[in-house]
């Protein structure tokens, strides 16, 4: 069984009052809207409204990626949003690149 840390990779960016989150796996429709579906969930769990950015390569079928951003974060909530987002799509680390 696949859990979705092994089909997301998560990637985790802050600085002085911005944070991102790239979530990046195959192009695959179904995953696409259970990523949607969990970014919909928790902004209406928290009342946050982070941009959701969807990034499709058309030359590699394997790299989609849907970017969750918080900007002019003075108090980091963002990371709260993250860690629940995280949870419910069952991803229990980022990738250590960034």
């Amino acid at each position: 069984m696949f859990t979705n840390g092994n089909r997301i990779k998560a990637h985790m960016r802050m600085e002085e009052r911005y944070e991102t989150l790239s979530l990046i796996f195959k192009d695959d429709a179904e995953l696409s809207k259970e990523v949607t579906d969990a970014i919909d969930e928790v902004k209406l769990e928290t009342g946050m409204t982070p941009f959701i950015f969807e990034k499709v390569s058309k030359d590699r079928p394997d790299i989609h990626g849907v970017i969750v951003e918080f900007h002019d974060d003075i108090h980091r909530v963002g990371g709260g949003f993250f860690t629940k987002l995280l949870d419910r799509l069952d991803i229990d680390k980022c990738e250590a690149d960034i």
